[in-house]
């Protein structure tokens, strides 16, 4: 019987890479839903090709438009524009699989109501964990939901966990490693970074993103980002989570156990193996992805982050160190300071100092629902929007 599959953000990177994925297994899985905020042509392209029973795009004027389209084409998928759709097209019975792929804040209700809904969510929207880390968690657990990481980090490290199955297997990590490509500032100066272009910041030396995760990969953001999100999926101290920088991006994260033993996840840097992989979970399907040559392998080399040239990196630990709403504080402004230096409003280091404002003028506070926590976003984005204006 096939697996039926709404897909949040299905014409973001990840969005594609899922959709490339489910093409090349389409025994197996058939697209209930797609949605999208803004591009009505690429989702239209998906709608021709799966069929989905709804699309919802965020924008009434291009829902008008994809729905048109569809009749003139005959495609009977019904077209949706609401944010509260998000959370119909997940909830709905006949769903099995959700992928989490919305970049950004706006995905924290959907994912949230996927798991309270009971399903196996797919998660690469990272800020869901990010700002309601304990909301989402303290869900799962009240569930019977299954929620399986896709970012190609936390997908190794899940797939090295599961490479110890003791009972005690928890008891038994001493680290938890997460590798970082660099980005493509990793072997500039200080004074070289502080003059980057948005061009240049774009360039990302092995991954295929979007423009957001790839700013937030330059910033070394990502990774802090990542370290939040490995402290919540597997409840392991602050203390024994890691990261070194490894430029080759074959090796995508690792564990230490405590005799001394390294299990590490290795692949082309290509989204398609860790998605396929969470979609797929227990078993394996083919992903497309091109196969690891170790013979064409000429080095793997590691090194320690700089956070001084990477000061974002630094940040995100003191969110999570801060607890409470810092992480989603820290969240917040990034985002704001991430589109504000994509506009070209503010330079590069601009992005840590504005993120740093925030996390300074506003307190921690403990927070116990969705809704507190989509309050404080909404009021630290304001902040942030406000501090950029006075500063250009």
């Amino acid at each position: 019987m096939k697996k039926y599959i709404t897909v949040l953000g299905s014409t973001g990177s990840i969005g594609c890479s899922t959709l490339a994925v489910v093409k090349l297994n389409l025994d197996k899985y058939q697209i209930f839903a797609l949605t999208a905020n803004t591009q009505a042509d690429k989702l239209f392209e998906q709608c021709v090709v799966f069929k989905p029973r709804y699309a919802v795009i965020l924008d009434k004027t291009k829902a008008k438009f994809l729905q048109d389209k569809l009749l003139n084409h005959d495609i009977n998928t019904q077209v949706l524009s609401d944010t509260t759709d998000l959370t119909v097209v997940v909830e709905d019975p006949e769903v099995d699989i959700v992928m989490s792929a919305i970049v950004g804040s706006c995905g924290l209700l959907p994912t949230y109501s996927a798991i309270k809904a009971n399903k196996k969510v797919l998660l690469s929207n990272k800020e869901s964990l990010i700002a309601g880390g304990q909301l989402m968690i303290n869900a799962l657990k009240n569930s019977s939901a299954t929620l399986i990481p896709v970012d190609s980090e936390h997908n190794a490290i899940f797939q090295c966990l599961e490479g110890n199955k003791t009972s005690n297997a928890f008891n038994e990590v001493s680290k938890i490693i997460l590798t970082a490509s660099g980005g493509p500032f990793r072997t500039m100066s200080y004074e070289d970074i502080a003059k980057v272009t948005v061009e240049s910041a774009l360039q990302h030396p092995n991954w295929s993103m979007g423009k957001k995760v790839t700013i937030d990969s330059s910033t070394l953001m990502n990774k802090g980002l990542e370290v939040i999100e490995a402290y919540w999926l597997f409840g392991q101290d602050l203390n024994l989570i890691d990261v070194v920088v490894h430029p080759q991006s074959i090796i995508h994260s690792m564990v230490e156990y405590v005799d001394g033993s390294v299990l590490a996840q290795l692949g082309m840097p290509d989204m398609k193996t860790p998605i396929a992989h969470a979609l797929a979970y227990p078993n394996r399907i083919n992903s497309g992805s091109a196969k690891l040559d170790f013979t064409k392998i000429k080095s793997l080399t590691f090194e320690s982050p700089d956070y001084k040239r990477f000061p974002c990196l630094q940040l995100a630990f003191d969110a999570i160190i801060s607890g409470g709403t810092m992480p989603a504080i820290l969240n917040a402004a990034n985002e704001v300071a991430v589109a504000a230096f994509l506009n070209k409003e503010i330079n590069f280091y601009a992005i840590s100092d504005t993120i740093d404002t925030a996390m300074n003028y506003f307190s921690k506070t403990d927070f116990s629902s969705i809704d507190e926590i989509i309050d404080i976003d909404s009021v630290v984005r304001d902040f942030t929007l406000n501090t950029i204006r006075k500063s250009v």
